[in-house]
């Protein structure tokens, strides 16, 4: 019996929210019409467009930006150091410098040897003299704790220049 005056207070409710909304939309019609009447803020004008005047690239003492220069071109003489394209590649040359690993030394002074453990878990054995890495690192001196490498990379301007690089030993 108690569910009946609860049950009757939501309908009651219901009715009253469904009687407001049979009032009509008219208000709300006048509303949009009225809105839709006003004018609204001005709009900033246009910015003038600048106007570039054109220019042609003709005279001998200026170069076309849109050319390749000579340095792309190979017009210019490089006679800095350069890869040997000749010589046969060497096995850790196919891995990146970064992903070589010095794991120990045999020998001492100019006839140490380094052992190099490559990604594939070779271990190979390097000279001064030998290369390693992807850009023509030359082993240049093999200390108990590193290997030093004098890469050849690109300079931006079309050669090539000498960078240093160093494997250290690796901590196990």
């Amino acid at each position: 019996m108690r569910k009946l005056p609860f049950r009757l207070l939501v309908v009651c409710v219901a009715l009253i929210a469904l009687a407001g909304c049979t009032r009509g939309t008219s208000d709300l019609h006048a509303w949009v019409a009225q809105e839709k009447a006003k004018s609204g803020p001005p709009l900033p004008p246009l910015p003038v467009i600048k106007t570039f005047e054109s220019f042609t690239y003709n005279d001998q003492n200026m170069r076309d930006p849109f050319s390749p220069s000579p340095l792309e071109t190979g017009g210019y003489n490089n006679n800095g150091p350069r890869p040997d394209a000749n010589r046969p590649k060497q096995p850790l040359e196919m891995f990146p410098l970064d992903s070589l690993k010095m794991v120990g030394t045999i020998g001492a002074g100019p006839d140490a040897q380094a052992l190099i453990k490559d990604p594939t878990g070779v271990i190979h054995r390097v000279v001064i003299g030998n290369y390693m890495g992807q850009s023509d690192g030359r082993i240049t001196k093999v200390t108990p704790d590193q290997v030093d490498l004098t890469e050849l990379v690109p300079n931006g301007n079309g050669g090539w220049m000498e960078r240093k690089a160093e494997i250290a030993m690796s901590e196990q």
